[in-house]
C-alpha cells in the first residue's frame, strides 16, 4: 500500500526529531515561506544541539512582513536553547539597534555560525538534492567567506570550490498538496522551500490546503511528491 503522508497534526509530524540533526528551514520573504505551525511543534518537542540551514535563523518575526503582521520564524528555536550552529546568509538583524536572538548568541560564543552567500547557498542546497558533491563560484573570493576553501582559476577568474549542503529533515511551506505529497507554492514561499524538498532526508510540509490525487494542474506542481514524506494542514485563519 502507498505510504500513508498526512499527519493529522504538528506534534506527531516532528515527534521524531532527535538532538543533533540538521533541519532546513526556508526564512526567505517574510511569513510567506515559514512553516510557523512546524516550527513551534518543534519547540514544544524540545529537540537540542540542532543545525540550523536557512536564509536567516529568524529576524524575530516582523523583517518583510506586513505593518502591525508578525510571524513565527526559527527565533523561537534559538530562544529556547535548541539551536548549537547556523549556516545561513541573512543570520543577523538589519537594524543593530535590534539584534536578533542568534546574534546575541553568536556574538557571546554560545552558537556557531558559517555564513554562506545567498546565490551560494542555494546552489550548495541545489547540488545536495541533485547528488553534486561540488562547484566552484567566484563568488566570497577575497572575503573571509574563502578562509580554508580550494581555489582555482577558471575562465581567468579565481574560483572557492562549494560543498553540497544536505539535511536530515527539512521543514517547509507550501500552498497546497494532493495526498501523494505533490506541491504547489505561492509567492514567497517557493524560494528556498522547492530546493530544500529535494536536499533532506525527511521532507515535513506545512500546507494551507490538501486535497485527493489528480486535482492538482500538473504545470503547477513545483515538487513532486517523491520528495516529500510528511503532509500537515494549517488551521484556519482564526482558529
Amino acid at each position: 500500500m502507498p505510504k500513508k503522508k498526512v499527519y493529522s497534526n504538528f506534534a506527531k509530524a516532528v515527534a521524531d526529531v532527535p538532538d543533533g540533526v540538521t533541519i532546513m528551514i526556508d526564512g526567505f520573504g517574510g511569513a510567506g515561506g515559514m512553516p510557523e505551525y512546524l516550527l513551534l511543534a518543534l519547540r514544544d518537542q524540545g529537540a537540542k544541539d540542532l543545525t540550523i540551514i536557512g536564509n536567516t535563523v529568524g529576524l524575530g518575526g516582523t523583517f518583510g512582513a506586513k505593518p502591525a503582521v508578525t510571524y513565527l520564524d526559527p527565533s523561537i528555536l534559538v530562544e529556547n536553547g535548541q539551536v548549537k550552529k547556523a549556516i545561513a546568509s541573512y543570520p543577523f538583524s538589519p537594524s543593530p539597534s535590534r539584534p536578533t536572538a542568534f546574534e546575541k548568541q553568536c556574538l557571546a560564543g554560545e552558537a556557531e555560525l558559517e555564513l554562506v552567500p545567498q546565490g551560494t547557498l542555494a546552489e550548495r542546497i541545489r547540488a545536495g538534492g541533485a547528488g553534486i558533491e561540488g562547484f566552484y563560484t567566484p563568488t566570497g573570493v577575497g572575503t573571509v567567506i574563502e578562509k580554508g576553501k580550494e581555489k582555482r582559476v577558471i575562465g581567468g577568474k579565481e574560483c572557492l570550490l562549494e560543498l553540497p549542503l544536505r539535511a536530515d529533515y527539512a521543514l517547509i511551506r507550501a500552498h497546497k498538496a494532493d495526498r501523494m505529497g505533490n506541491l504547489v507554492f505561492k509567492g514567497t514561499s517557493r524560494s528556498f522551500n522547492a530546493i530544500m524538498a529535494t536536499a533532506a532526508r525527511v521532507t515535513i510540509v506545512e500546507v494551507d490546503d490538501i486535497v485527493e490525487p489528480g486535482e492538482l494542474d500538473p504545470e503547477a506542481i513545483v515538487t513532486p511528491g517523491i520528495y516529500v514524506d510528511r503532509i500537515v494542514k494549517r488551521p484556519k485563519a482564526g482558529k
